[in-house]
């Protein structure tokens, strides 16, 4: 049976959840925003990631409709809530908020907290709700509480449940996890996002976390200085980033220079493919530490590369070892679960070349 909230037109449950059109936002002199547009699904669960002051925070504001952009659009469900056709009040465009405080009314009660989005519905219906919301959060018995009598992982429930309680259409979460104890915020986010989507709910995730990025969005948007640098799912940000800004903020590389001739990087630890076939040109290989291990082999050999182990570090499930190679500039980093000789002062090592990035200086 079809809910009240739901619509019998085929074209409107195609109509994207949320559409930003060149959106520009300046402080001073300050371009907070820059010609930003972006397209996010019903349903769908988007990581907004960078740098602080990349423009994460303001972009969310003016999705809430807490500020206002100075050029460009924005339009929720098709309906545009701010752009040449006006600007549509916060209170009106059924979206939830999340912040990294959480924001609660130490005054109130948990359940006067939660409903206090529902102050247009009948009383009774709004405690109704609130208990739904309690349930929903498994923590009803906190009813009667006040907030400074909750854990920070509980106050962090009450929030989510006070955002949901008026059946937003859009749920933005600011950093939501960011005050709480690593093993907490883990297990947290992971129930957190499960919900979420066992929901429905369209979800602007901000962080600056690009581990939590990568195992929280269906959809990862990576900003710079007020622009989208790219755009798309966790492992293609991470397989395939479109530029060094995406790879250095997704992963820590070792940095090879080398020279791009004739399809290949020519490096002082051998050649690397690349699609580029120009004219000679300066180039870095980036391989990640996962993608350098420890050979069996004893000798060096056309797969096998020797090196000087410089340090070691020993972290329980992996060692990571900083290895001094030839030429080489800089030294490698690798981590490996494979234990070598506690006395060992040489290793020999493969490189997976097919997993390497290549970029053009």
């Amino acid at each position: 049976m079809m809910s009240a909230n739901q619509s019998t037109n085929p074209d409107h449950n195609r109509t994207p959840a949320l559409e930003l059109s060149h959106l520009h936002k300046k402080f001073g002199s300050t371009q907070a925003l820059s010609d930003l547009s972006l397209t996010i699904e019903r349903g769908e669960v988007v990581c907004l990631v960078g740098h602080s002051g990349c423009g994460k925070t303001t972009l969310l504001k003016i999705i809430s409709g807490v500020d206002s952009p100075d050029g460009g659009s924005v339009c929720i469900n098709g309906t545009q809530v701010a752009g040449h056709s006006g600007f549509v009040e916060p209170e009106n465009r059924k979206v939830g908020v999340v912040f990294q405080d959480y924001a609660l009314f130490p005054h109130l009660t948990i359940e006067q907290n939660i409903m206090f989005g529902l102050r247009k519905m009948v009383r009774a219906q709004a405690r109704n709700r609130a208990r739904d919301m309690l349930e929903l959060v498994n923590l009803t018995h906190m009813s009667d509480k006040y907030p400074h009598m909750l854990s920070g992982g509980e106050q962090q429930r009450i929030a989510l449940a006070r955002a949901l309680a008026p059946k937003p259409d859009i749920l933005l979460m600011d950093e939501p996890f960011s005050n709480l104890d690593r093993s907490l915020r883990d297990q947290l986010r992971h129930d957190t996002i499960s919900l979420l989507r066992k929901l429905g709910t369209t979800v602007v995730f901000v962080t600056h976390d690009a581990e939590e990025a990568l195992s929280t969005g269906d959809k990862i948007v990576l900003m710079r200085s007020g622009h989208i640098i790219q755009t798309g799912s966790p492992r293609e940000l991470y397989d395939k980033p479109c530029c060094r800004y995406t790879a250095d903020f997704f992963c820590d590389y070792n940095i090879i220079h080398g020279t791009i001739r004739s399809g290949q990087v020519d490096t002082a630890i051998g050649c690397f493919v690349t699609d580029y076939t120009g004219d000679e040109c300066p180039a870095v290989v980036y391989l990640r530490p996962c993608d350098i291990c420890p050979s069996a082999a004893e000798t060096a050999s056309e797969h096998t590369i020797s090196a000087h182990i410089q340090n070691r570090i020993f972290r329980g499930d992996m060692e990571e070892l900083t290895l001094k190679v030839g030429a080489l500039a800089e030294p490698l980093k690798l981590r490996t679960p494979m234990r070598l000789p506690a006395h060992a002062q040489t290793a020999y090592i493969e490189v997976n070349r097919d997993r390497a990035l290549v970029f053009k200086l």
